[in-house]
C-alpha cells in the first residue's frame, strides 16, 4: 500500500470512529450515570421512581439503584460496587464512615416503623408500645415473620427484641424469611403473621388482606435515613464528583421538596430533615 493510500485509509478510519462516537453518545451510551446502593424500602415504596427523574432533569446524571437490605447495601459500598450508599441504620452508617469507606454521612429524611398484623390482633398487641407488643407476640407464640436479612428494618427489629429483656424467646411462631420488605409483607398477608415494617413500604403495599397497623407512635420506632458518597481513596474508580452532585441535590431545598412531595393516596411517605 502506498503512503497516499495508507494516509487515506487512516483518514477514513478516523472519520468512521468519529461518526460511531457521535452515534453512541447520541444514544446515551456515554451519558453520565452513578450507582446508588440503597434499601428495598426506598425502592419498593416508589420513592426513587419519583425523585430520580427529577434529579436527572436537573443534573443530566442518571442514577441506577441496587436495592438490598441496608447491611448488604453497605457491603456493596465497601466493595466499591456503588458510588453512593443511601440506607437507614445510623449505627452501621457511622461504622462505615469510621472505617473509611464513606466520605461523609448526611441525614436525609425519616419516617417510622410500624408493627403490622392481623386486624383481629389475636396476641393483643394493639397500642403504642413496641416492646410490650413483641412481648405479647412471644407469650402467645403468635406467627411473626422477620426479614432476617441484616437490613435496617431487621436491625431495628433485633434492637426491639433485645429491649424486651428476653430476646432469646421470640415465641415458637417466629421465623426468618431472608427477604425484602415487600416479600415479608406478602408472607404476613398470606399467613396472618405479625411483621415489623417501615411505613413507606406499608403505604405502598397493595396486597394487605386482613393486615392492619397495630403498633405505632412509639418514639423508639423513629426511622432515620442517611446518604454517603463511597470514598474514592478506597476505590479510585468511584464517580465521586457525580456522586457528590447527587448528595448535594438530595439534601438541597430542591431535593428535600422532591421527597416531601411524594405521596400515596394523599399520605406523605418520607419527611425530609437534611441538616437537622
Amino acid at each position: 500500500m502506498t503512503t497516499f493510500a495508507r494516509n487515506r485509509h487512516a483518514t477514513t478510519l478516523r472519520k468512521l470512529l468519529a461518526a460511531a462516537t457521535f452515534v453512541l453518545a447520541s444514544a446515551g451510551v456515554f451519558a453520565q450515570s452513578i450507582v446508588i446502593a440503597s434499601t428495598t424500602s426506598t425502592e419498593q415504596s416508589g420513592l426513587f421512581g419519583h425523585i430520580l427523574p427529577l434529579f436527572k432533569e436537573t443534573t443530566g446524571i442518571e442514577a441506577k439503584v441496587v436495592a438490598l437490605g441496608t447491611g448488604q447495601a453497605l457491603e456493596v459500598g465497601r466493595r466499591g460496587d456503588a458510588d453512593v450508599v443511601f440506607v437507614h441504620d445510623v449505627a452501621a452508617e457511622e461504622k462505615f464512615i469510621a472505617e473509611g469507606y464513606g466520605v461523609e454521612r448526611h441525614p436525609v429524611m425519616y419516617n417510622d416503623f410500624v408493627l403490622i398484623g392481623p386486624a383481629a390482633d389475636p396476641a393483643g398487641t394493639r397500642g403504642n408500645d413496641i416492646i410490650a407488643g413483641l412481648q405479647k407476640i412471644a407469650a402467645a407464640n403468635a406467627p411473626f415473620v422477620s426479614r432476617g436479612d441484616k437490613s435496617g428494618t431487621h436491625a431495628a427489629e433485633l434492637r426491639f427484641w433485645k429491649a424486651t429483656g428476653n430476646e432469646a424467646n421470640k415465641g415458637s411462631g417466629y421465623k426468618e424469611c431472608g427477604c425484602g420488605m415487600g416479600p415479608a409483607l406478602n408472607i404476613a398477608a398470606s399467613g396472618g403473621d405479625y411483621v415489623l415494617a417501615d411505613r413507606g413500604t406499608w403505604l405502598s403495599f397493595k396486597n394487605r388482606g386482613q393486615l392492619a397497623v397495630l403498633v405505632e407512635g412509639d418514639t423508639r420506632l423513629f426511622n432515620q435515613y442517611g446518604v454517603m458518597v463511597v470514598n474514592p481513596t478506597k476505590h479510585p474508580h468511584i464517580k465521586a464528583a457525580d456522586a457528590q452532585r447527587f448528595v448535594d441535590w438530595i439534601i438541597s431545598a430542591e431535593g428535600q421538596a422532591a421527597i416531601a412531595s411524594y405521596k400515596i393516596d394523599g399520605q406523605q411517605l418520607f419527611f425530609p430533615n437534611a441538616g437537622k
